[in-house]
């Protein structure tokens, strides 16, 4: 069974935190509350972690996984960034949007769109997130945690823990979690497409909504 422990949503204890890192480094498989829902995380490394990921949410290898980062100047080194793109990031960021950016030519191709070679990428807004990524020293993989066939992720702390508590290596609480993913912009062109609206508002990057994305990241 999984560790579930609790954390403040703003000032998280470092000593918790810090168990979570190991946990990370050691290959486990997280749940962690973001901006927007909870979601799994591994570390980029963890393969079987990865692979369990996916089972859990029943997905096969041409879906992308996010990358969650502390921010932008970590993020470049896993994305380009023109100067349109770089600036749009840090007019939003952190903020609930996910960013589909191409990849620079260190990603390991399995994390990369194989036909694009490109990666979603995301900067939260939320000092639990912040603060675990900065202690990890690397982003993390990510999947939001919805549940195959369900219409919502969870949000409920117990029920998380009653669910994916013998699936994962920890799970990290901090309150009922949203249910409302993240938005989901395309900048491998310009102007940038909107694919899917989440909690991100659209009209403060100036889009519309060009298409709904049918499975959250």
């Amino acid at each position: 069974m999984a560790l579930c422990i609790e954390l403040h949503p703003v000032n998280p204890q470092p000593r918790l935190l810090a168990q979570a890192v190991e946990v990370l480094r050691a290959g486990g498989l997280l749940v962690y509350p973001t901006d927007t829902c909870y979601a799994l995380g591994c570390m980029i490394a963890a393969r079987e972690s990865q692979e369990r990921l996916r089972r859990i949410r029943q997905l096969d290898l041409q879906h992308d996984l996010s990358l969650l980062f502390s921010g932008i100047s970590q993020l470049a080194d896993y994305a380009k960034l023109d100067d349109r793109a770089y600036a749009l990031l840090r007019k939003t960021l952190p903020g609930p949007y996910t960013f589909i950016l191409p990849a620079t030519k260190d990603v390991p191709r399995r994390l990369a769109d194989p036909r694009k070679r490109s990666i979603g990428v995301r900067i939260p807004k939320n000092p639990l997130c912040e603060n675990l990524i900065t202690d990890l020293g690397e982003p993390l993989m990510s999947s939001t945690l919805q549940l195959p066939g369900a219409s919502a992720p969870l949000t409920d702390p117990d029920e998380i823990c009653e669910v994916l508590g013998n699936q994962v290596d920890m799970v990290l609480l901090s309150g009922v979690g949203g249910v409302l993913c993240s938005t989901v912009v395309d900048l491998l062109q310009w102007p940038p497409q909107v694919l899917r609206e989440g909690s991100g508002d659209p009209g403060l990057l100036g889009l519309s909504v060009a298409a709904q994305c049918p499975v959250p990241y």
